[in-house]
């Protein structure tokens, strides 16, 4: 059974669904890179709290949301479960996988993830056409958005942990400090 652990080798989708079930693995531009261990319970709270305030919003627009571990699969080289995602054309939704570019996508940095989050996945991203690409902080609460202007990402919007925001994808508004489940003093 062929395992992903050489960095040197070149992996494609067929060799992914080979793979052991329990482990999770990415697939960025042939390489192979494990995405465990498991997230951190705050990492999954953040998931949870996006996930309820984009849900029954994201459905009422004609798309769909979903939270990892789901395949997305850009080609046969790349394979990515981000954390939350959103696919607008229905056509891309099969019984087993997403066939190509989400609308928009959210990672939540894990330590173990940071780079590849901000580097990797960044340009794989902007290079499959997504249209905005949401990077969450937990320990420094706080975002980075890129949004796509004419096939490139924007430089990064930041937003604080008492900051509000509007995704450009889909016009809709979200409290970070619901999101980073902090109190917002008045005033």
């Amino acid at each position: 059974m062929p395992f992903a652990f050489k960095k040197d080798d070149i992996y494609s989708f067929s060799d992914y669904l080979t793979w052991p079930d329990e482990e999770r693995w990415e697939i960025i531009d042939g390489r192979a890179y494990n995405m465990s261990p498991a997230p951190k319970i705050r990492h999954q709270r953040i998931v949870s709290l996006i996930d309820r305030k984009l849900g029954d919003t994201i459905e009422s627009m004609g798309c769909r949301l979903f939270i990892a571990p789901v395949d997305v699969v850009l080609d046969d080289f790349n394979v990515v479960q981000p954390d939350i995602f959103v696919v607008c054309d229905k056509d891309r939704i099969t019984e087993d996988n997403i066939q190509g570019a989400p609308d928009l996508i959210f990672e939540i940095i894990s330590p173990s993830t940071e780079l590849m989050d901000r580097r990797e996945k960044k340009d794989l991203y902007e290079r499959f056409g997504i249209k905005e690409y949401v990077i969450v902080f937990p320990e420094k609460e706080y975002i980075e958005r890129y949004a796509l202007v004419d096939n490139k990402y924007s430089a990064p919007e930041i937003f604080n942990w008492d900051d509000e925001f509007m995704l450009y994808a889909f016009e809709i508004k979200m409290n970070m400090w619901e999101i980073f489940e902090r109190v917002k003093k008045a005033g």
